[in-house]
């Protein structure tokens, strides 16, 4: 009877979160993005979606837990293909510009350049109860019957502002919705999934994304950037200074020598770069080193608390796990180059358009505002930034 009872609460439960995940994403709708105000960010042009599934066959699902007045969390999965990722790996890679962070199954990523599960974003205590089911879900794939190690790639900021994150509120349940209800197509952007309790810049921060397709002369590829994002630093917009003209940046205090603190500008960023460019482990891991200076273009301090990760992929060029002997082709270094620039526009509106979509979270005996949008319409014109 006990069980019973458990499962009814956990239906009833998800049930629940996924309906306020649905109401916030409903308010944040009606938020616009980047290029709704006329804001477009770099030379190269973003794909049909401008999201991390312009790349062919990623897709992304999400888990939005919102209950009572302190549980502000939630969970975002990223899926390079719908197969078996353990029996079809994909080159990867990962990046780390601070490691103030728990970011697990990083190390053999980069010690054999393979990503073997879906990308999954939540909590920072999370983490570990979230691999665990990660495990769950890819043990029990067709195919995966004898299987004996699975490297789960769980990353995590910290959203222990405005959400009860001791209490560890990711359920199995919680982890397999977001898995199985992932998608290609438009990707919900804001105060959702993992991005649900997140800070950045002292606003609401959360989940954003952006893409860049390549032209035809150079090899037409598509690049699709997601971030979790949860950091501080000095807003800067397009080259605006926008945390400086709304008031509100790190070291406002102490350059003023003002008697109150600064608030920390301690957090985190997830960064995941998709790619159908054929690129290998080594090739993929600058290329998500040159993601950090897109986070740079938007003001961030990466300070001494800030966990700064980014996590690149390939979708050509898979790996099947029962092959003895391995043949690809990549792009030699010179093609890179293009690739590094669509990583660094990306990043940096995929970073802008997680804190325009994000819409006010009170949590946690804390409420913290989105980003002023009619404020930021003044300023953008005070600097010249045209206006749709």
């Amino acid at each position: 009877m006990k069980s019973n009872i458990y499962g009814h609460f956990s239906v009833l439960c998800l049930t629940f979160c996924l309906v306020t995940g649905g109401l916030a994403q409903s308010a944040s709708e009606k938020r616009p993005r980047a290029r709704d105000l006329g804001i477009t960010i770099g030379v190269l042009p973003a794909g049909p979606n401008n999201a991390i599934t312009d790349v062919a066959g990623v897709s992304v699902g999400q888990t939005t837990i919102v209950r009572g007045d302190n549980i502000r969390t939630g969970v975002t999965a990223i899926l390079p293909h719908n197969g078996n990722l353990f029996r079809e790996k994909v080159p990867g890679a990962v990046f780390v510009g601070n490691g103030f962070g728990k970011l697990a199954g990083s190390t053999q990523v980069n010690e054999l350049g393979e990503i073997e599960t879906p990308i999954l974003l939540t909590s920072t205590l999370s983490v570990p109860k979230t691999a665990d089911f990660l495990m769950d879900y890819m043990l029990a794939l067709p195919s995966n019957e004898n299987v004996r190690s699975i490297n789960p790639l769980v990353a995590e900021t910290n959203d222990g502002g405005l959400n009860d994150i001791r209490g560890r509120h990711i359920t199995r349940e919680d982890v397999f919705n977001a898995l199985k209800t992932a998608k290609s197509g438009p990707v919900d952007e804001g105060s959702v999934g993992a991005g649900t309790g997140t800070v950045a810049f002292g606003w609401k921060g959360g989940i954003g994304t952006a893409s860049r397709r390549l032209p035809a002369s150079l090899g037409g590829y598509t690049l699709g950037v997601l971030v979790q994002s949860n950091f501080g630093g000095v807003l800067t917009i397009d080259g605006v200074p926008v945390g400086e003209e709304l008031g509100q940046y790190y070291l406002k205090n102490a350059v003023a020598r003002a008697p109150q603190a600064d608030p920390s500008a301690d957090g985190s960023i997830i960064i995941v770069i998709a790619t159908d460019a054929p690129l290998d482990h080594r090739q993929l891991k600058r290329l998500a080193s040159r993601s950090m200076i897109g986070l740079g273009r938007t003001g961030s301090s990466m300070t001494n608390g800030s966990g700064d990760y980014a996590i690149a992929f390939s979708t050509a060029n898979r790996i099947n796990a029962d092959e003895r002997l391995r043949s690809i082709s990549v792009l030699g270094n010179d093609a890179m180059s293009p690739l590094f620039q669509a990583a660094i526009e990306a990043t940096e509106e995929a970073i802008i358009n997680s804190l325009l979509k994000a819409t006010t979270v009170t949590g946690n005996g804390r409420t913290v505002e989105a980003l002023p949008i009619d404020q930021l319409k003044e300023i953008l014109r005070k600097y010249g930034r045209p206006e749709k």
